[in-house]
């Protein structure tokens, strides 16, 4: 039977915490900020969870990680 093989895009956008969560980086950092106000700008830098309901599909992209 062939090897499963990782999403090489997800393997380089989030990460598995010790507890089995999925963090990732929240987007809208990179260029165009000054439309955006300082509360969303800050709400930005600060990492994120995976929903639980889309854990189901990280699970499937992120096979080895788990």
């Amino acid at each position: 039977m062939p090897k499963m093989k990782q999403h090489s895009g997800a393997k380089k956008r989030f990460k598995v915490t010790g507890k089995g969560k999925v963090k990732y980086k929240k987007p809208g950092q990179r260029h165009l900020l000054t439309g955006d106000s300082g509360n969303q700008n800050r709400k930005a830098r600060k990492p994120a969870i995976v929903t639980k309901s889309d854990m189901k599909t990280m699970k499937k992209i992120m096979s080895y990680s788990f």
